[in-house]
């Protein structure tokens, strides 16, 4: 799952896509409705690659966490993270990822993270397929010569 080109902006709804780069801004086209405006280097712009969430242990990629609402609820999340209470998103959030900072990730962050995943998920853009480890081969040894 590759999210190095989905970013967030500061200030705008939504989720867009990286579409072209050129000198002091990018072309970015909305998730939500496909049109593409252009973003400036002044506005703040985070990519999801980058975000992670806080652990108890250590953070975990959104990636990682995105794979786990996957694992747990499957394509749709079975609940409306709209109009939950911040208990209910807490426990939904607790049920995905048990091991979550209680102190350090909000229920906005919680909600954010579900629409995320939805957003991207009802348009196709999240992959789950396991990539296969590959195996450090070994050099081969040298053949004996026969005499």
């Amino acid at each position: 799952m590759d999210l190095t080109k989905i970013v967030s902006i500061s200030g705008k709804p939504g989720l867009y896509l990286i579409k072209s780069q050129s000198i002091g801004k990018i072309i970015v086209e909305s998730v939500i409705d496909g049109k593409c405006t252009p973003a400036f280097a002044r506005d703040r712009m985070s990519s999801l690659e980058e975000i992670s969430i806080f652990s108890i242990d250590e953070d975990r990629p959104l990636k990682e966490v995105f794979m786990m609402i996957h694992d747990k609820m499957g394509d749709k999340v079975d609940f409306d993270f709209k109009k939950a209470s911040n208990d209910e998103l807490r426990e939904k959030f607790a049920f995905v990822m048990p091991d979550y900072d209680e102190d350090a990730v909000y229920p906005s962050d919680m909600k954010k993270v579900f629409a995320w995943y939805q957003m991207l998920n009802d348009k196709g853009l999240l992959d789950f397929t396991v990539e296969p480890e590959t195996k450090e081969e070994t050099p081969a040894e040298p053949a004996e010569k026969a005499e």
